[in-house]
């Protein structure tokens, strides 16, 4: 079976059809959406992306919801979204693609407050993170170590929370950058 090829929404006005039971919600929706410049349709049909206040129920049309955190939708939205990003989600959605802001996308682990690395990690921890600065794999530092390859990402996803990365090469930067800053305030 062939795929269906990804269609490109228009540079023009979008047809958008406004979702929403409460109809107070709904009239501010749609005037957003004219301010916008988008056109307002009546039927979800005839629409190229459907925008409600909340993700509501399971819809089978491109949808951006502005507000939640449903992963189902192709695109959510803060609550105070402004109307520029309204318009570049229904155009994003319009076009295929995924909308999340930033706080929606916001996935993994929270920093620790403190500083301190040395107090934070354990000895173990500072032994993945050296070895993650020698550019060793998972695996070598499995052997190295004389531990598991599950115990090693189990150290370096503990790494990364408490430093607020996601990547080795953000966790090294960000470690190396704390050194210093440590050395030069003894």
């Amino acid at each position: 079976m062939k795929a269906a090829p990804v269609s490109f929404a228009r540079d023009g006005p979008l047809r958008v059809f406004v979702a929403d039971e409460d109809s107070a919600r709904r009239a501010t929706l749609s005037e957003i959406i004219v301010r916008a410049g988008h056109e307002l349709v009546s039927s979800k049909g005839d629409a190229d992306v459907v925008f409600s206040a909340t993700t509501g129920s399971r819809s089978q049309y491109q949808m951006v919801a502005n507000g939640g955190e449903d992963s189902e939708r192709s695109g959510v939205l803060d609550l105070d979204a402004r109307i520029d990003q309204i318009d570049a989600a229904l155009r994003a959605v319009a076009a295929g693609l995924v909308v999340r802001m930033p706080q929606v996308a916001e996935i993994g682990f929270r920093a620790i407050d403190e500083v301190d690395t040395d107090e934070l990690m354990t000895p173990r921890e500072l032994d993945v993170l050296n070895a993650i600065g020698e550019g060793l794999t998972n695996k070598a530092i499995a052997r190295r170590l004389e531990i598991s390859l599950h115990t090693v990402k189990f150290h370096i996803e503990s790494i990364f929370r408490k430093l607020g990365v996601r990547t080795r090469t953000a966790a090294i930067a960000k470690a190396s950058r704390l050194h210093r800053t440590q050395t030069l305030e003894l």
